[in-house]
């Protein structure tokens, strides 16, 4: 079976079985995938959530407009985005390639130096834009992910935000909920799972050049 067979496998589940367990092997292989996302200078600035607390669950239900996915899926994901920072972003990331790669901090600090450059001339505004994106890419990754281990997901956009950041104590971490994506296995009574997959056809979403 090949990518494109999980992709249209997969769906936005709406009702998940609360009997079935996504097991500790492919959930480690599921944080793997999110670990390995490619983000912008390899700076990864967000921090992936694992809401494991069903007492938890059941507070971001109630601001979440009540979905039952919160609750009824096996893991939920909060991806929450850095909202500001400071050049101590790239030089916590070039101490890990130092550490990594076991090179020179000389060897590395011209690059820091236009990276930071670069990002630092950003507004809050700007940046906390930029880091949200960053971890939407997280989420691809994540529900391709899934697909292929047959675990169904669903990325939530429908919650309250600045009610999880205070549940969730983000705002003096620096933090910000962007996406929550729930994990688990489908029940068997979602209708959702047999409507056919509506996407745009190739010619109005492909432009050549």
């Amino acid at each position: 079976m090949n990518i494109i067979d999980h992709l249209e496998w997969r769906y936005a589940t709406k009702k998940f079985d609360p009997t079935k367990t996504i097991s500790d092997e492919d959930f480690e292989t599921l944080k793997s995938a999110m670990q390995l996302t490619a983000s912008s200078y390899g700076l990864q600035p967000y921090k992936i959530l694992n809401i494991v607390d069903k007492a938890l669950r059941t507070k971001l239900r109630a601001v979440s407009w009540n979905q039952p996915q919160i609750e009824e899926a096996s893991h939920m994901i909060v991806l929450a985005h850095m909202t500001d920072f400071g050049d101590e972003l790239v030089d916590d990331y070039f101490e890990n390639v130092i550490d990594t790669r076991n090179i020179s901090k000389e060897d590395v600090s011209d690059y820091a130096n236009t990276i930071k450059s670069t990002i630092g001339q950003l507004s809050k505004e700007q940046k906390a834009a930029w880091t949200a994106k960053q971890a939407y890419i997280v989420v691809g990754n994540l529900l391709s992910a899934a697909a292929q281990l047959r675990i169904d997901a669903c990325p939530m956009e429908g919650f309250q935000n600045e009610e999880y950041n205070k549940i969730l104590d983000l705002n003096s971490k620096n933090l910000n909920a962007a996406v929550v994506v729930t994990l688990g296995y489908r029940s068997e009574e979602d209708a959702t799972q047999h409507h056919k997959k509506v996407r745009k056809p190739e010619h109005q979403l492909f432009i050549n050049f």
